[in-house]
């Protein structure tokens, strides 16, 4: 293991306030669709806080694991696992009770020319998992897409502000969240919404393709010239103290980093670490799609890895040639085509 992974794996350790969040909740914790981007270091994130927290508590990961190493990787990790196609109605109801539910399950990119089955993963899928886990409370990831774009003097949008997506794949994750709130209502079914702007890896995310562009002598579009971003492991651990705030009438939950980020400003300072001059087209338009995640900050604190330890930790890995996932956020969309 390089340095750089073990300062990623020391980054991606549970902090001591999830270690005393898991010890309060009760039951298992199962993750629906754990085989995604996020899930199978959150699930090992669960583990380890559960291992040092010295309790007992199953954390289980569904999936179908087209990668069979996926599995076997988490499986190594003290993870159970079980392979499952979620649209298919055996495979949901053979699923074994679990009194807390990450919901992680969805489908974002190539969904222009597949809309039906977008919606099918992203609205009618929720209202059967909702259904089989009526008894348990209910984490279910969600998207910033969700809200409309807003003028970057804004700060970004609260939870409280109205919702008006811009294409069908935003459209398809309001209502995952209207299917949830509706059971979550009908059955007494504790909910939290987890609207996430874009969490940060080193081998995917806003920072990585930006450093990318920067590297490459690729020019950046600026057109949407402001983001926010989280470090995944911050963003994992709110998932998971989340469930201690699961409720009915659903709660909703902005999650994403505190800046408002300016996309030429992180250029100029890869620029600055690799010694080159950044390349820019097309001018900055005077709104982005942004959150305000100030309540979730208020909830859990503010993340612990800052934006400049992402920074300086996405040029190393880029650098020193670390695996990189062929994945583009297409972060600068303004028409909702994904």
């Amino acid at each position: 293991m390089t340095e750089l992974e073990q300062l990623e794996q020391e980054l991606l350790k549970p902090s001591e306030r999830l270690i005393a969040d898991i010890q309060k909740i009760e039951g298992d914790i199962m993750l629906l669709g754990v085989g995604g981007k996020m899930g199978p270091s959150m699930a090992k994130l669960a583990k380890l806080a559960v291992d040092q927290a010295g309790i007992k508590k199953r954390i289980i990961g569904v999936s179908r694991f087209s990668d069979p190493s996926a599995r076997e990787e988490l499986e190594a990790a003290g993870i159970e696992t079980i392979s499952a196609d979620l649209l298919n109605e055996a495979d949901l109801l053979a699923l074994p009770d679990a009194a807390n539910i990450i919901y992680l399950a969805g489908t974002k990119f190539g969904t222009t020319g597949k809309e039906a089955f977008t919606w099918a993963m992203n609205t009618y899928l929720p209202g059967r998992v909702v259904e089989r886990y009526k008894h348990s409370k209910i984490v279910a990831f969600s998207t910033g897409n969700v809200y409309p774009f807003t003028q970057v003097s804004s700060g970004g949008f609260s939870e409280d502000h109205p919702v008006a997506p811009v294409g069908e794949y935003g459209q398809s994750c309001l209502g995952r969240e209207r299917i949830f709130q509706y059971f979550s209502e009908k059955n007494h079914t504790p909910t939290l919404i987890y609207r996430l702007n874009y969490a940060i890896d080193l081998r995917y995310g806003v920072l990585l393709e930006i450093a990318k562009s920067v590297n490459e002598g690729r020019p950046i579009d600026l057109t949407t010239g402001n983001v926010n971003v989280i470090w995944q492991g911050d963003a994992n651990e709110i998932a998971i103290r989340s469930l201690l705030h699961c409720s009915t009438p659903t709660k909703i939950l902005n999650v994403t980093g505190p800046e408002t980020l300016s996309v030429k400003w992180l250029a100029e300072q890869f620029g600055l670490l690799m010694g080159k001059i950044p390349l820019f087209e097309n001018e900055v338009q005077p709104t982005a799609l942004l959150n305000n995640a100030s309540e979730a900050h208020k909830l859990f604190g503010y993340p612990r890895v800052t934006i400049r330890e992402m920074m300086e930790m996405t040029v190393s890995w880029l650098q020193g040639g670390g695996k990189i996932s062929n994945k583009p956020t297409h972060f600068q969309e303004r028409k909702g085509q994904f």
